[in-house]
């Protein structure tokens, strides 16, 4: 496969400055992109038809978000970018796409994954009540659509883009009842040693903070959810304890949710690629090393996809892929750009770790969870089926769980509640999280069409 064309997998930051500097280097990369502009999530671009400034929809990446996609419509002469299309299995023959009801398989001679990461979900009873949505979803409608989730909604979770999203729909002209944070001031005081490597970015965010407190947007932090409520099949309100065990309660017509984010990691699983066990996010990652290159020889992970660091890191890594790919090719790379990015990606990665300690996963809420509650929305399986599995059905890890009990078993392969699953799991059988394993991926990675036409 040494004449195929090396494919880039996502056109978000990552994807990006890796088709950037392969095309410096005289190659035509394929740019697959689920999507149908690039951007990625963080910086999706808005409708054609739409006209709304890059700081109402940004705020202070606007001009880093402009830059990229200025550099990627440069790009686009030089590439193969096919955009509206998913990567959903892989062949001996390459990797196996769908764009509306056409199958193509992709002949690859290597392939850099920079598929970005999605929303870390934790459940609660009543979060699948209509008008309950992930933050990343609340996002999208809003840079994608136009549109709010709600006129008057809670955003509840953990992490920096809990804010960010709450900042935006500010910004678009909709007040948030509340912004609910299960991570405490002093947790947050604790991550702020590494997160000072990037003080500017800090600031930012203490900003958006400021912005919505000054806009009469209440803020908690160290909540526990309890429920969310709904009455005529739509989101009413959600109950939750503050930070000294008070129960409260907030009147609202929807709900964001989002604690951090999970790699996406299913192509890299299906490509047979190492994994191991990051005890600082808690979650499994492919294994790679330093340059993004896998335990295959001809796979490289960039960007959020591999480890959790934000746009700017996945800009770096994306390009250090790149370079690794073009050297492993044969092609000249300077040591000086492999150094200059290594030591950019150090102090990301100082950062990114920083912002895990400042806003855990709370593990504790999943443990506890009512039996009933719904865990996997797909197979509708509650925590208590969960625990069962567990105990009656004895199923020491993820997969014989999912076998006898179905979570993870439905069309979104446990990327909504594969974490929790997880958790609920090792705690019933009294063992660390990482020792009941992760849900193995099988294709398609994403539904198809039943109409599919494959073509050459």
């Amino acid at each position: 496969m040494a004449d195929e064309p090396v494919i880039v997998i996502g056109a978000g930051p990552a994807g990006t400055r890796a088709a950037q500097r392969l095309v410096q280097a005289g190659l035509r990369p394929v740019v697959i992109d689920e999507n149908d502009r690039q951007g990625g999530q963080i910086y999706r671009r808005q409708p054609e038809n739409f006209h709304r400034a890059p700081e109402k929809l940004y705020g202070t990446e606007a001009a880093k978000a402009s830059s990229l996609h200025t550099d990627f419509d440069l790009l686009r002469p030089h590439i193969d970018y096919r955009p509206g299309t998913t990567v959903w299995g892989v062949s001996n023959e390459g990797l196996m796409t769908v764009r509306g009801q056409d199958v193509t398989i992709v002949p690859f001679s290597r392939v850099i994954i920079t598929s970005g990461a999605t929303d870390r979900i934790m459940p609660v009873p009543g979060w699948t009540t209509p008008g309950a949505y992930s933050l990343g979803a609340a996002q999208i409608a809003l840079k994608a659509q136009a549109c709010a989730i709600g006129r008057k909604p809670v955003f509840m979770g953990t992490g920096p883009l809990l804010y960010l999203v709450a900042w935006q729909y500010l910004q678009a002209g909709v007040k948030p009842a509340a912004v609910l944070d299960t991570s405490a001031l002093s947790t947050r005081m604790r991550g702020l040693r590494r997160m000072a490597s990037r003080a500017r970015v800090v600031a930012n965010g203490v900003r958006y903070m400021a912005n919505l407190a000054r806009a009469g947007v209440r803020l908690h932090a160290g909540i526990t959810p309890r429920a969310i409520e709904g009455s005529n099949n739509q989101v009413s309100g959600v109950v939750w304890r503050d930070s000294r065990g008070k129960l409260r309660h907030a009147a609202c017509d929807a709900v964001g949710m989002g604690y951090g984010l999970r790699s996406e990691t299913q192509l890299a699983d299906l490509l047979k690629c190492e994994f191991i066990f990051d005890p600082c996010f808690t979650q499994w990652r492919p294994h790679v090393d330093r340059n993004g290159r896998t335990s295959r020889p001809d796979v490289y992970l960039a960007g959020d996809g591999v480890l959790l660091r934000g746009a700017d890191a996945a800009e770096a890594a994306g390009q250090l892929a790149a370079c690794a790919v073009l050297r492993d090719g044969g092609h000249v790379v300077a040591d000086t750009e492999f150094t200059q990015l290594h030591e950019t990606l150090t102090v990301m990665n100082r950062f990114g770790r920083g912002l895990a300690e400042a806003f855990p996963w709370p593990a504790h809420l999943a443990r506890a969870l009512p039996d009933d509650t719904v865990v996997c929305r797909c197979e509708n399986i509650t925590a208590g089926e969960i625990r069962r599995a567990a105990g009656e059905l004895d199923a020491p890890e993820m997969n014989r769980a999912k076998a006898l009990t179905r979570p993870g078993m439905g069309r979104c392969q446990g990327r909504m509640c594969g974490l929790a699953a997880a958790e609920i799991l090792a705690a019933a059988r009294n063992v660390p999280v990482r020792e009941v394993g992760r849900l193995r991926t099988a294709a398609p990675v994403k539904p198809l069409p039943l109409n599919c036409t494959v073509r050459s």
